[in-house]
């Protein structure tokens, strides 16, 4: 069986991290998420959950209740839109650009370094972003 989130790589309308948030919404409700897998806002930590909220102008709480109301991951994007704002083409390249590399050279190092190691992943110094570390872990990368 493969990983039940797609990669951070993964787009859905053209955005990043997207449809990895709505599989994460989906999985809790049924299963429950893997051990060490969050969801939802951090206080005092931007997660990927969090970045897509505030690019799309919507709480996570409307995006969990939408998603689990059903429909696709088109439609459920195109509601993000309506309810809250659509971002420009710029906006979405600037955007996945950041997300991308995040964990490269950056100030979220020290945590990618962190994570890498509570992954038993510290020796890997050709993990160089959180999408690099995801993909790694879920088995998706070398």
């Amino acid at each position: 069986m493969a990983f039940p989130l797609r990669s951070p790589r993964d787009m859905v309308g053209g955005i990043m991290v997207f449809g990895r948030i709505l599989d994460k919404i989906r999985l809790h409700a049924k299963e429950g998420l893997p051990p060490g897998y969050h969801l939802d806002v951090i206080p005092g930590s931007r997660t990927f959950d969090d970045r897509i909220c505030c690019l799309l102008g919507v709480s996570f709480a409307d995006l969990s209740e939408r998603t689990l109301a059903g429909g696709t991951d088109e439609e459920v994007l195109e509601w993000c839109f309506q309810k809250g704002q659509r971002p420009d083409k710029e906006h979405v390249e600037i955007f996945n650009g950041f997300m991308m590399k995040r964990g490269w050279r950056d100030a979220a190092i020290p945590g990618l370094i962190k994570q890498r190691e509570e992954a038993g992943l510290g020796h890997r110094e050709d993990i160089l972003t959180f999408f690099d570390l995801m993909d790694v872990e879920e088995g998706r990368a070398p």
